[in-house]
């Protein structure tokens, strides 16, 4: 049974809700307190697509995320690269000269150091964006403002006091869409995209020659990030994402060989490259 709804971890004005209402505008965004809550959201039926950040261009990959992916019972169907705009949010009719304190999570007060300095506003570290918002509107206090998104201060009705003063200009979250059911369908105009979990068998050299595959055979690997499963220093899982289709004859090709040295191999999902990706 559809929904027509898309769950998102945090509250409602966070960035992960600015990248629903962008990649999704037709579907009910579903705050949920943590990932895994929205993941779960999507996996009972709750909401049709789960939204999760997986890496940013100024701060890395978001933790914990891709350890996530193998476990939730979900499938990768769609990415988006959201642009991340950072502004000032203060409660209505406030003057930019009278804010003295800026809340807001410790990744967007680290992002917006020349603009704070540069104010003389200090810096006081929030749970989240959102709420450090919320917090903004509820409080009334002139002197204290929220570095968040501009659905945020829609939404607590807050006064944009400067827009985009993140210090990096090229700011940008990618995110994936994950869905119950795959969907291995051709789609979109710039490419697709495969992503999937392998882990090595115990031989020498095992990475170096499962990696082989996808160079002789033509295969552009965009990322390959390694983790530690179960508490152990000696099991690594690999996450791995690579252009093109599980069917297309290099790809598959490429993901013979991969199975011939891994002990387990697991496609995420197949899905269209988001055209800001290039």
């Amino acid at each position: 049974m559809l929904t027509n709804r898309i769950a998102f971890q945090g509250e409602p004005g966070a960035y992960s809700h600015q990248a629903c209402r962008e990649a999704r505008p037709n579907m009910e965004p579903l705050p949920c307190r943590t990932f895994e809550d929205a993941i779960e959201a999507a996996r009972a039926g709750e909401a049709d697509l789960a939204m999760l950040p997986v890496e940013n261009t100024t701060y890395g990959r978001v933790a914990d995320i891709h350890s996530l992916l193998p476990k939730s019972g979900l499938h990768i169907v769609a990415e988006a690269f959201v642009r991340v705009h950072i502004n000032l949010l203060a409660v209505p009719g406030t003057p930019l000269e009278e804010v003295r304190e800026a809340v807001s999570h410790t990744v967007l007060l680290g992002q917006c150091r020349d603009f704070l300095r540069e104010h003389n506003i200090r810096s006081t570290v929030a749970a989240d964006t959102a709420g450090a918002a919320r917090a903004v509107a509820a409080e009334a206090d002139p002197s204290r403002a929220a570095l968040a998104s501009e659905l945020a201060g829609e939404i607590y009705g807050l006064d944009i006091l400067a827009r985009h003063i993140e210090d990096q200009s090229n700011n940008t979250t990618r995110f994936l869409l994950m869905a119950r059911e795959p969907d291995w369908s051709r789609r979109g105009t710039s490419g697709m995209m495969t992503a999937f979990v392998f882990r090595v068998r115990n031989i020498p050299a095992a990475l170096y020659k499962a990696m082989g595959g996808f160079a002789t055979n033509g295969v552009n690997m965009t990322k390959l990030e390694s983790y530690m499963v179960g508490g152990s220093f000696t099991a690594t899982q690999f996450f791995a994402e690579v252009e093109g289709h599980p069917e297309d004859p290099n790809v598959k090709l490429a993901l013979e060989e991969l199975r011939y040295f891994t002990s387990q191999l697991t496609v995420l999902g197949v899905y269209a490259a988001d055209p800001r990706r290039h």
